[in-house]
């Protein structure tokens, strides 16, 4: 699902969508209160505009008809050559353009093409643009790093709660030919089995590559199940002073899953936490300007 975003570029709302990991600006956007009619279709009669294109969809696009680019090539610049994004997609499987209709409709291009289009619109203007969305970047990183923060904040909330309940509440209990190293391992399956329907043993079976990695099985968990994984730890520790059996610890626990992700997977975390700076940013269906003081013409 496509991610909408907008940047402010000398008063100037300009659309970015995030489509399969690749940011789309919005053409349209760019050409507002521009003087003259169709950019678009200019810029893109221009045999250095066709050019341009088609090595980008060469160096990007493995199912790009050449054959079909090097009949465009060849009319470009002629009085009666005319190209459309849209017949350019038709003809030649382009990926660098698409289309949207709707609120936040337009002509999109990949970043890439989209800078080329600014550039002949007018140098300054895309100077602008790419600072601006250099902002949107960084602002995004500093989203990503403080949720990994807080992805890790979670995950030992409550770990040592939990431990000190297997500690004192249910190693007392064991005899001596148990093997008490296993429980801790044991109790930690408990929540990993309710939260993500397998044992630790039985992803890294299922993950080598990952584990060759480093990775483990938390390490790939959201951050709302980092925070069911944090409420249950808790929840367990109190159900295991209370002395309630495995067998019924289970249930509680694999119904307070079930309650808490239905709660949870409707919320994200990350989208309440604003970032403290003049930028700002949110995705996801909604949107709100990234702007800085606009400079001067």
């Amino acid at each position: 699902m496509a991610k909408n975003l907008k940047i402010d570029v000398q008063g100037v709302a300009i659309g970015i969508k995030e489509v399969n990991n690749q940011d789309y600006i919005c053409l349209t956007d760019i050409s507002k209160g521009r003087d003259g009619d169709d950019h678009i279709r200019n810029w893109m009669r221009n045999r250095n505009t066709v050019e341009y294109l088609g090595i980008w969809e060469n160096l990007n696009n493995p199912n790009f008809k050449g054959v079909e680019f090097d009949t465009f090539r060849k009319e470009a610049g002629l009085n009666s050559f005319s190209l459309t994004p849209k017949k350019w997609i038709e003809n030649t499987g382009a990926i660098g353009f698409i289309s949207i209709s709707g609120k936040y409709g337009g002509t999109y291009a990949h970043k890439d093409i989209a800078f080329n289009f600014a550039m002949w619109i007018s140098p300054v203007f895309q100077l602008y643009i790419i600072k601006e969305y250099q902002n949107l970047k960084e602002a995004q990183n500093n989203q990503y790093g403080l949720e990994w923060d807080v992805k890790r904040i979670l995950s030992k909330a409550n770990y040592q709660i939990h431990t000190d309940a297997i500690k004192n509440y249910i190693m007392p209990n064991l005899s001596l030919n148990e093997k008490k190293d296993w429980i801790y391992a044991d109790e930690a399956d408990l929540l990993n089995i309710v939260l993500f329907g397998c044992t630790a043993k039985q992803w890294r079976d299922a993950n080598p590559t990952r584990v060759l990695n480093g990775e483990n099985i938390r390490d790939i968990a959201s951050i709302n199940e980092l925070a069911i994984l944090s409420n249950i730890e808790s929840l367990n520790s109190t159900l295991i002073k209370n002395n309630l059996t495995k067998q019924d610890r289970f249930k509680i626990l694999l119904e307070t899953v079930q309650e808490q992700r239905k709660t949870l997977d409707s919320i994200d975390f990350i989208k309440s936490i604003k970032k403290l700076s003049p930028n700002t940013y949110i995705e996801s269906g909604s949107q709100e300007n990234i702007s800085s003081k606009n400079p001067k013409n």
